[in-house]
């Protein structure tokens, strides 16, 4: 029999959308490519993925899971002062504020297990190689699987296959952040310092001397400390040398870091990823629908990428379950939530935007201390909600007068463009889809 639904991906995002899916009776199929456990970058969680993990029923298992407990985030400046560490609780005194620090093939692997436990069809190791289409509707997909392929038919298809894109490449949907082109090299190291107690699980963010770049600095379990270098594309990868080189001379620079890895040990060889801050121009069409990095990604800065990929999952699901329910899976029902989505998008991206110019959060709490609390909802990814949307004037008024305006993140491209429907795109091959 046909599945309902067919998700491509099994990261965080396609776990959700396909437990959920399958909590209200919906048939899915979830294809992987890769087996789990497998590796994977953005280890700390913000205290709002809790709404989710709670209705996925997840929270048991993270609270017996070994993941580091994570309180609160820390900021060091340039010239190596250390901020008061800002506890979640003292915004919001929920249960909610307490997250983790995660490794992320467990993580990955722990959801994608509780999608099976849910009802879930996963198949891993199978690789979807093509999108079907009949007309202008999604009606499958096409499965490479041991060197053979085969169809599977469904209703609706989930692209979750990540920053790959599947449909994002397919019609071209792809934008590039014209602000965010940054990138990053990180590593691993064991017996790195942490704090104590309830610090010990806190987030840095510690920035370069040349005021740039950053440094993340994520404790996680068995004594493994995650830290990597975010900094502009030209100034991290034009005419340096290997990563390994790189990496040392920015940890060089930063002294604040250099003297939390001193008399550690490197545990792990580099990673790198370039140009990383993109998104696309249509979150879903007649039968199918983008969700997690498969839609869009923003820089790592306020760790906001799990909660995306996990609140996307969540209302795609929503969407295709009333679509079912009613007959009508055309992309004005399947994305009905891309604006509510898209603008909780742009107000984390504001403030990472903010945080490269140079704007003092510091000296905005304090001309606007009644606000602090909205800001603090903000960076604990409180972000689908125009209640939020008050801390702008006020933060412009701090601005400089030779500042100008952030560019959106679709300022590249005509409005037409960016507004193009489903029916103008064309398949690589000459047929509309």
């Amino acid at each position: 029999m046909n599945p309902d639904v067919v998700v491509i991906g099994g990261g965080p995002a396609g776990a959700t959308v396909s437990t959920l899916l399958a909590q209200q009776g919906v048939r899915v199929q979830l294809f992987e490519r890769e087996r789990f456990p497998r590796f994977h970058i953005g280890e700390s969680l913000i205290p709002e993925t809790y709404w989710v993990l709670r209705r996925l029923d997840m929270l048991p298992k993270m609270q017996r899971s070994r993941f580091v407990k994570k309180y609160s985030v820390q900021f060091v400046n340039a010239s190596g002062k250390l901020s008061a560490p800002f506890y979640f609780w003292d915004n919001k005194p929920h249960e909610c504020s307490q997250t983790w620090q995660v490794v992320r093939s467990e993580f990955d692997q722990m959801m994608l297990e509780h999608a099976r436990e849910h009802g879930v069809d996963v198949h891993e190791g199978v690789r979807v190689v093509d999108v079907l289409f009949e007309d202008d509707r999604a009606v499958g997909v096409r499965l490479r699987e041991d060197g053979r392929d085969r169809d599977v038919r469904a209703t609706v298809v989930v692209d979750a296959s990540g920053q790959n894109g599947l449909l994002q490449h397919t019609f071209g949907l792809r934008v590039w952040d014209p602000v965010l082109n940054k990138g990053a090299i990180w590593t691993y190291w064991e017996g790195a310092y942490r704090d104590a107690g309830r610090d010990e699980g806190a987030t840095m963010v510690l920035q370069t001397a040349d005021r740039k770049g950053w440094f993340w600095y994520i404790p996680l379990h068995d004594n493994i400390v995650s830290v990597g270098v975010v900094a502009p594309y030209d100034s991290l990868f034009k005419g340096r040398g290997p990563y390994a080189q790189t990496y040392e001379e920015e940890v060089g620079r930063c002294p604040a870091t250099k003297q939390r890895v001193a008399g550690a040990k490197r545990a792990t060889g580099y990673f790198a990823t370039k140009d990383y801050s993109y998104r696309s121009t249509q979150v879903a069409g007649h039968g199918w629908v983008l969700v997690g990095d498969a839609f869009a990604f923003l820089d790592p800065l306020y760790s906001s990428g799990v909660l995306l990929a996990l609140r996307s999952g969540e209302m795609a699901a929503d969407a295709i379950v009333e679509g079912l329910a009613s007959g009508d899976t055309s992309a004005s029902q399947l994305g009905t939530w891309g604006p509510c989505f898209n603008a909780g998008v742009d107000r984390m991206r504001r403030l990472v935007c903010e945080y490269y110019d140079g704007f003092s959060f510091g000296q905005f709490v304090r001309q606007y201390p009644h606000l602090r609390g909205t800001v603090t909802d903000l960076l604990i990814g409180d972000l689908f909600t125009t209640r939020v949307d008050q801390v702008w004037a006020p933060m412009e008024s701090l601005y400089p007068p030779e500042k100008a305006p952030i560019p959106p993140w679709d300022a590249g491209i005509p409005a037409t463009a960016a507004a193009h429907k489903i029916n103008e795109l064309v398949l690589p091959d000459g047929r509309k889809p």
